[in-house]
């Protein structure tokens, strides 16, 4: 009998908070490509980020609260880990060497596919694993998918999730302002996400 490769998935992120968007990517790429496990990868020292991020330690702790209840899915703390700027490619050529018989699938947004050409070793990322890039409903009637798609690789895949309307940005500036009973916080975010923001005194 034939044993079939393990399936791998990298999900990587700022996580600052992390959302029920993120929660749904994850869910949605376990389903359709069939993965065994899909790590979850907070970004450290991210290189391309103009904003400073909020403490590794609260990022890794929501990340995990926010996944916990995702069976497949590992957060993995290797970029917070790493010193100086954190790079995909590395963390790529690593899951390489430890699970070398295993298939990895790189899961990105389409606003990270827009940038993808600017990341370090780009073209070698696509050797080392399968890119799948997000798309929302919209995104895909051609446009941005497509031109992006031809640029880059044939071997691109998608991933087909419903379009969530909830960022990251929005969710900092609602606790800014002081609007962190708002009802709509409670769809945006997992629970324990939540409750650690405000026991924390998180994006004030």
């Amino acid at each position: 009998m034939t044993q079939h490769p393990k399936r791998l998935g990298i999900f990587g992120g700022s996580f600052d908070p992390p959302h029920i968007a993120h929660l749904a990517l994850a869910k949605h790429a376990i389903a359709q490509f069939h993965l065994n496990e899909l790590r979850i990868i907070p970004t450290g020292d991210a290189w391309h980020k103009t904003r400073t991020l909020t403490a590794s330690p609260h990022r890794l702790a929501m990340t995990r609260l926010a996944f916990a209840e995702v069976p497949q899915a590992v957060v993995d703390p290797r970029e917070i880990d790493r010193q100086g700027a954190s790079y995909t490619f590395d963390t790529l050529q690593e899951l390489k060497v430890e699970q070398p018989e295993a298939d990895l699938y790189l899961f990105i947004g389409a606003d990270q596919a827009n940038a993808f050409k600017t990341w370090h070793r780009w073209q070698e990322i696509l050797g080392l694993a399968t890119v799948v890039v997000a798309q929302r409903p919209l995104d895909g009637q051609g446009g941005m998918a497509s031109q992006w798609h031809n640029a880059v690789s044939p071997d691109v895949l998608r991933l087909d999730m419903p379009s969530l309307n909830v960022s990251a940005t929005e969710i900092r500036a609602h606790v800014a302002q002081g609007t962190h009973a708002d009802p709509k916080m409670h769809a945006w975010l997992p629970a324990a996400v939540q409750h650690y923001i405000e026991k924390h005194s998180l994006y004030r």
